[in-house]
């Protein structure tokens, strides 16, 4: 997808830019093609930018380590403010407090809207921190043997252990 020029959008039939889309997005490693509608409309000082998309993804189970396919869904809106503060790229130290204003997404009102990084993005918050294959997965499974395994590395050291008296 192009980046769409902000000023551009208010010449735009009710100020607004509608995309339909079809496409493998670059770091996002999916099965097939993220597919969707993708709508910004420009609020005067704000964007409103509003998705649906869905495409399948692979997964690694964290219980018993293997891979499956899961479906991606995403229904998102977000709204971008407009300000000439958003050219002004500045460093958060670690260790400050960060306020309400500090978490608000912005952009220069004479710049671009970049629909792939932002369907990206929210594509990568829909992906389930808890990756499990199925309900009923057991995990990995151990075969309990009578005797335990010995390290190679500590044979040596397991032999003059049964030359030492009790």
């Amino acid at each position: 997808m192009e980046a769409i020029y902000i000023p551009r959008l208010t010449q735009a039939p009710e100020r607004s830019e509608t995309i339909e889309f079809k496409e493998i997005l670059p770091n996002l490693p999916t099965l097939t093609p993220v597919q969707g509608v993708l709508k910004v409309t420009h609020q005067g000082n704000y964007l409103e930018v509003s998705a649906q998309a869905e495409t399948i993804v692979t997964l690694m189970c964290h219980r018993c380590l293997q891979q499956f396919n899961h479906r991606l869904s995403v229904s998102a809106s977000e709204m971008l403010w407009l300000t000439e503060k958003a050219e002004q790229v500045e460093e958060l130290p670690l260790d400050r407090d960060l306020s309400m204003e500090d978490l608000i997404e912005t952009l220069p009102p004479n710049g671009y809207f970049e629909p792939s990084a932002w369907l990206y993005e929210q594509l990568c918050l829909e992906i389930p921190q808890r990756q499990i294959c199925d309900q009923d997965c057991k995990g990995i499974e151990v075969q309990a043997d009578s005797k335990p395994a010995i390290d190679q590395r500590w044979a040596s050291l397991e032999s003059l252990k049964g030359q030492l008296p009790s």
